[in-house]
């Protein structure tokens, strides 16, 4: 049972919650869920980020074993991180930390601040990404986070002038990811009706957008495009069909502008985009506006810095970057009891800008979207995983020869393809090696099995991504 402190700082901590959500149950106005929010001025949004961080961190201290000690191993106290200011004296967390802290305490690890008593008496859904061991990293949430949560996605999903009358098919399997189940709390709450597409081959989810008409399709970029080009094959014409929008997440679209003009010329509609990640509390973080890709400029993103702090940091040493610079995303969690992380290295290449949007919104944009990543980050088809969870699927199969390498690449319709090359004097072991990168990265890969010493032998550091992609 949690003790005294843990359960007093989860009390404040959920107070402060409570006191910032604007507009929980309905739109506050026609433009913006929560107008107050959406358009608060930099001050306001500074000093709500500092008075929930004030109460985040002994919320952390005494209900995350993983923060304790991590703040101990500093020397830091809690109290010498109140405010945004304090921020980049805490070394940013990233994922190898907590791919070590699940392996030393399975299952779920004490990197969250949900522990068994709270997953008995209120937990609601867990949600996971994969390790570097293929161990997955759990996240579990409770039914309070999905309140906040729908509230937060409910926010973004107004923002796309998506209303009621609309309706919405979702193209994703409902698995541990936390896409799609977001999305559709999110209009649950919006009283948006939805058609939940998992379990469903491409075939039959063509049929459904003929036959059902909705007006919305949500999925990741490449799946869209696979999905038009099979209505075509089934002669129908993506472009005719009642979808007028297209909402993506799980990698990047927006900021790159073949792939949103391929998508857009194809099906007709417009395309907006989440982006957020399992980690920070599995809402939306950015999100596209009215404004997003109107202007001669680049695209650019919303982050909603009233429930997350959003910085940048330089790839190599980790600092914080000035605004204007590219540097790789960190996100601080203001709006979860259950995963209210503290500069959570979330790694995705952006830039950012604090100057007002057209639309009205004062937080702080990704100025071209998010349209890449770091180097030793792969994400694929909304699938993001670390080059060391690949070479320990390849090299569970006996008899895979030293060197292998994992292509990326496009087809022409832009859907991202792997291709993992490796060398064993039996070519039926393909099966195996797909499995394998199935079971660690949670992603189909295609196999490619060479005859011994084909691939060239590595003399110094072995590059075996072969990013094939391009922009």
């Amino acid at each position: 049972m949690a003790g005294k402190k843990a359960e007093t700082t989860r009390a404040a901590w959920l107070e402060v919650l409570q006191k910032h959500q604007r507009d929980p149950d309905a739109p506050g106005s026609e433009n913006y869920w929560s107008p107050a929010l959406d358009c608060a001025s930099r001050d306001e949004l500074i000093s709500i980020q500092n008075e929930k961080l004030a109460v985040l961190t002994p919320f952390l201290y005494e209900n995350s074993g993983f923060y304790k000690r991590r703040f101990d191993k500093l020397g830091f106290a809690p109290t010498d991180i109140q405010t945004v200011d304090d921020l980049p004296k805490w070394p940013v967390v990233d994922k190898t930390e907590m791919m070590a802290d699940v392996q030393a305490n399975p299952p779920f690890g004490t990197y969250t601040t949900h522990d068994d008593a709270l997953w008995a008496d209120r937990g609601w859904m867990m949600f996971s990404s994969s390790g570097s061991t293929g161990v997955p990293r759990p996240f579990r949430y409770s039914h309070i986070d999905r309140e906040f949560w729908s509230w937060a996605n409910a926010r973004a999903i107004h923002s796309f002038g998506i209303r009621r009358g609309d309706s919405m098919f979702i193209c994703a399997g409902y698995g541990p990811h936390v896409f799609a189940w977001g999305v559709q709390y999110a209009l649950a709450k919006m009283n948006i009706a939805c058609i939940p597409g998992g379990g469903m081959t491409s075939d039959m989810r063509a049929m459904i957008v003929e036959r059902f008409k909705p007006t919305v399709i949500t999925s990741t970029p490449s799946y869209a495009l696979h999905l038009g080009r099979v209505m075509e094959e089934k002669g129908i014409d993506p472009a005719k069909s009642s979808v007028t929008t297209l909402l993506v997440g799980g990698e990047p679209a927006a900021g790159i502008g073949n792939t949103r003009q391929r998508l857009e010329d194809l099906w007709g509609a417009r395309l907006v985009e989440f982006y957020g990640c399992t980690e920070v509390a599995p809402h939306c973080g950015g999100y596209s506006c009215p404004q997003s890709d109107q202007g001669p400029g680049p695209v650019t993103s919303h982050l909603m810095e009233d429930i997350q702090i959003w910085e940048l940091v330089d790839a190599d040493s980790k600092e914080r970057v000035p605004e204007g610079q590219r540097g790789l995303t960190v996100c601080t969690s203001l709006n979860s009891e259950s995963s209210a992380q503290l500069r959570f290295l979330v790694g995705d290449y952006a830039t950012y800008t604090t100057q007002p949007c057209e639309c009205g919104r004062t937080h702080v944009r990704a100025v071209g979207a998010f349209s890449g990543r770091a180097d030793d980050l792969i994400n694929i088809r909304g699938i993001k995983m670390y080059p060391v969870q690949l070479e320990e699927a390849v090299r569970a199969v006996p008899g895979i020869g030293d060197e292998y390498e994992i292509v990326l690449s496009r087809d022409k319709d832009g859907m991202d393809i792997m291709t993992a090359r490796v060398e064993h004097i039996d070519a039926s072991v393909a099966d195996q090696v797909m499995n394998e990168i199935r079971s660690h990265c949670e992603i189909r890969a295609d196999v490619e099995v060479l005859v011994p010493d084909t691939l060239p032998k590595t003399e110094f550091k072995a590059r075996r991504i072969r990013d094939e992609r391009g922009e």
